[in-house]
């Protein structure tokens, strides 16, 4: 049985058997995640979540175990509220990794979670960590593919879905649960998921993985005290897979594919084996990674226009050529603020052309509602074309004069085939934090990028 197959492999599952490269992989996705966090620490609908002047959830707070990143100052909190806002400030301002093949963000759920209970419990290792990070970003993207991609098209937010299994999976073996409760840690999980994409553009989107890594905490804690759930959570008739991916044909064999530990396609082990942390992306820009072609040939586009001496005024109109996932998910014509922003093609597309960048502080408010940027969004039209590649975009300029400037972007920067360097993942954090001040953003950097090293987690938040 498929969750059989899930919780024996991760208790069995140890650094030793982690290549090189994937090892490598977590340590950059855990940075990657933990400098979102810290950015998104200051974010409103973080504020609204933690700060006491707000009393949302400040009256609920347990006793303390975690810190929240990007306010050391602040007082901790409990681990499952750690994890909850931690989570939300990870993806918040959607810069956070994305599972190229599935579109979920996986680290979000699972560090999150992890974080929380390895500050909370002590003594756990950088090493034990990787371990348990890959084991849930291997668990929840897994999962994705067996249901993917009827699952999200009807509307399920699969970071959400599936992130409260990677959870699950990660603090299960972080506390040593043995199989059988790994087992039960799973179904407790799954009998909580939801996640609607109807909540992309507002504050809502960024609790889905928040709340998948609190989820996937609880799970774990009940079934490590003796709380039980079915046995076939994952493949039964009435199970997850068969309820969330009810549209897509044979999905329990597409399951049992997904999760065997007999095909290369399956659970990874002993050096074998696909990787999906290793089809792990960063993004460059803040917002819907589907866009990021766009962005890429317009930011281009402004550097020719530069070049030649040409202003926004004699631009009579620009045409981008998208695939249909483009529009479907950032078609957001007039996005009223900066969460609607970065699900507007049209908007992101202005500002690479207008500005030459794209980075948070074109998603304030003040830059959606600025009239120049509106006056360029409003020339940008899309077309979808099906021979375009997800990774890929063509934009086109035509000037009042009648030239034509043309880009065609085959593999943006930030996807698998064109990856962030670890020089520009780098400068990505420390911008990102420079919320906490440029010397502990570069500390922050070292301490994070030293995990492998630590002897227990706690050192990151001293």
């Amino acid at each position: 049985m498929a969750t059989r197959r899930l919780a024996t492999w991760s208790y069995n599952l140890q650094y030793s058997d982690l290549p090189e490269d994937v090892v490598r992989a977590a340590v950059r996705s855990f940075y990657n995640w933990a400098g979102c966090a810290i950015s998104g620490s200051r974010h409103e609908a973080t504020k609204i979540a933690v700060f006491r002047q707000y009393q949302t959830l400040s009256p609920l707070f347990g006793a303390p175990a975690a810190s929240l990143l990007g306010d050391p100052g602040a007082a901790r909190i409990d681990a499952q509220h750690a994890a909850l806002i931690n989570g939300i400030a990870s993806h918040v301002h959607d810069y956070d990794d994305t599972h190229l093949d599935t579109i979920i963000h996986p680290t979000g759920p699972v560090a999150s979670a992890l974080l929380a209970v390895a500050e909370w419990k002590g003594g756990v290792s950088g090493k034990q960590f990787i371990t348990a990070l890959v084991a849930g970003i291997e668990a929840e993207c897994k999962a994705g593919l067996a249901i993917w991609p009827q699952h999200y098209d009807v509307g399920w937010h699969i970071t959400s879905t599936v992130g409260s299994i990677g959870a699950t999976v990660a603090v299960s073996k972080i506390l040593g649960l043995s199989p059988a409760k790994t087992i039960h840690a799973i179904g407790l999980a799954v009998t909580q998921v939801t996640g609607l994409r109807e909540m992309f553009g507002s504050h809502c989107k960024s609790f889905h993985p928040g709340r998948a890594a609190q989820n996937g905490l609880l799970a774990a804690v009940m079934a490590e005290g003796g709380y039980t759930s079915s046995e076939g959570a994952l493949e039964a008739k009435r199970g997850w897979a068969a309820v969330v991916g009810n549209n897509k044909p044979d999905v329990l064999q597409s399951l049992d594919h997904w999760l065997s530990t007999e095909n290369e396609d399956g659970l990874a082990g002993q050096c074998t084996g696909r990787w999906e942390i290793l089809r792990n992306s960063f993004k460059p820009f803040p917002c819907g990674i589907v866009i990021h072609p766009v962005i890429d040939a317009c930011i281009q586009l402004h550097a020719a226009l530069i070049r030649d001496g040409h202003s926004s005024e004699q631009i009579k109109s620009i045409t981008v050529e998208v695939h249909p996932l483009v529009l479907e998910l950032t078609g957001k014509k007039s996005p009223k603020d900066g969460l609607e922003a970065k699900f507007s093609v049209y908007h992101s597309g202005a500002c690479g052309l207008i500005l030459g960048r794209v980075t948070q502080s074109e998603y304030e408010d003040n830059v959606v509602l600025d009239p120049a940027i509106i006056a360029i969004r409003d020339r940008i039209s899309a077309k979808i074309d099906t021979s375009i590649a997800p990774d890929s975009a063509k934009v086109s300029v035509v000037l009042r004069s009648g030239d034509v400037l043309t880009k065609y972007v085959e593999h943006a920067v930030g996807s698998r085939a064109n990856p962030l360097s670890d020089i520009k993942l780098k400068k990505k954090f420390i911008d990102g934090c420079r919320i906490v001040g440029i010397p502990d953003a570069e500390a922050a950097s070292e301490r994070y990028l030293g995990l492998e090293t630590l002897d227990d987690m706690r050192q990151l938040m001293e």
